[in-house]
Formats: structure tokens, sequence, C-alpha cells
């Protein structure tokens, strides 16, 4: 599946599947751009991936909304057992996991117009001018969404969903925004297979997109 035509779904709104790659996590994602979300996205997610949903932003804008990653909150903090803060991951990078955050108008957090709600009202705010300002007012933690931050240099820095994603949003001129979940199985109790994802991609009609495509994509451009 070409890189235009995932482009031209995530403008559309629409689902994108996103594998990283198999010397990594070798999860495939399912990936909407933040701005779009309804929902009737949240549920899909839900039902079709069952991961963990997030909300993955540019290195940029959390500097703006004085964002940290929580390994260095957590470095920061008077918690004991600092020994149990995660360092690298299995695969070789580290977290992305900020605050876990919910819109301040939602009631639990957690159903689907709730999370439809603290994701979409994120990206407004990228477009605001005083955005910390109307990231505390908005925005409660812990919240039932978590906040995952794009390293600095993009995929030149890591080449992990977050990074992966919200470089797609850019290049796809939407806010650098998105909401990522990764696809579960539920026959095997491990990650979606690759194999899987295309047939699922063929049924649903959903853009199918390899990590090693898109680091081609970024070199050249």
């Amino acid at each position: 599946m070409s890189l235009e035509s995932a482009l031209q779904s995530l403008k559309r709104g629409e689902f994108v599947l996103l594998f990283d790659s198999a010397g990594r996590e070798n999860e495939i994602d399912m990936v909407v751009a933040a701005e779009f979300v309804t929902p009737e996205h949240i549920a899909r997610m839900r039902q079709n991936a069952g991961g963990l949903l997030c909300i993955a932003i540019d290195n940029n804008f959390a500097a703006s909304l004085e964002l940290q990653y929580m390994h260095e909150i957590l470095s920061e903090s008077s918690m004991p057992n600092k020994e149990m803060i995660m360092g690298l991951a299995p695969y070789g990078d580290h977290p992305t996991f900020s605050l876990s955050v919910n819109h301040y108008q939602t009631y639990t957090g957690i159903t689907d117009k709730d999370r439809a709600l603290t994701i979409s009202e994120m990206a407004k705010i990228y477009n605001l001018e005083n955005k910390q300002k109307k990231f505390a007012s908005s925005f409660k933690t812990p919240g039932h969404v978590p906040l995952l931050i794009a390293s600095k240099g993009l995929l030149a820095a890591r080449q992990g969903h977050t990074e992966m994603s919200v470089y797609l949003a850019q290049v796809a001129g939407l806010t650098p925004v998105t909401a990522i979940c990764e696809m579960m199985d539920a026959e095997t109790y491990t990650a979606l297979s690759v194999e899987k994802a295309e047939k699922f991609a063929k049924q649903n009609g959903i853009p199918l997109i390899d990590g090693k495509e898109l680091l081609e994509y970024a070199k050249v451009n």
C-alpha cells in the first residue's frame, strides 16, 4: 500500500495501520489524526485493536506545554524504589510516556465519548496562542489517556509508533497529534501478526504502512 493512500486516509479522518519493524516492537498500531477523533473511532480501536489507546504529540508541542517524560518526572520526584523507573525497553528504546490525562468535561474519562473528547480537545490546543495555560486549565491528571512525547529528531532519533504517527500527520499537513492503539490477537494472546493485519487491512479498506517505507521516505525528504 502506497504512502500516498495512507496520507489521504489520514486527511479524511480515517485509519491507517502502522507497522514499526520486525526488529523492534514488531507491532501494528491503528492510527488516526487526533483532530478528527470521534467516539466511533474510539469504539473501533477498542474493538479491533484492543491495546493501550494513547495520544502521540510532537516534541515542540510537548515543550510548549511544559511536559516531561514520565521517567524524568519520577526521577526528580521523592518516590522511593527509583530502581523501578523504566530505562530502556527490551527493544532498546526509552519509553515516550508522559502524563495521562482526562479533559475536565469528562465524567469517568474512559468511555468512548470521554476519550474522544480528551483526544480531540488535545489536538485543538496545538493551534492556540497560550497553549500551556489552556492545557493546564482544560486537563486533569492522572487520567485515562496517556500522552506520548515524540523524540526531538522524530525518525532520526527513534523509530517508534509515537514518532512514525506524528511524522505521518506532519507529512499529511495535519496537526502533529495522533491517537494510536496497538493491535492485539485474542487467539494467540500476543500482538497481531503482520499477516493477520494485512488481511484486516484488505477487508476494511485501511492502508497498512511499513515503517521501513516511512524511513526511506523520510531519508529522501
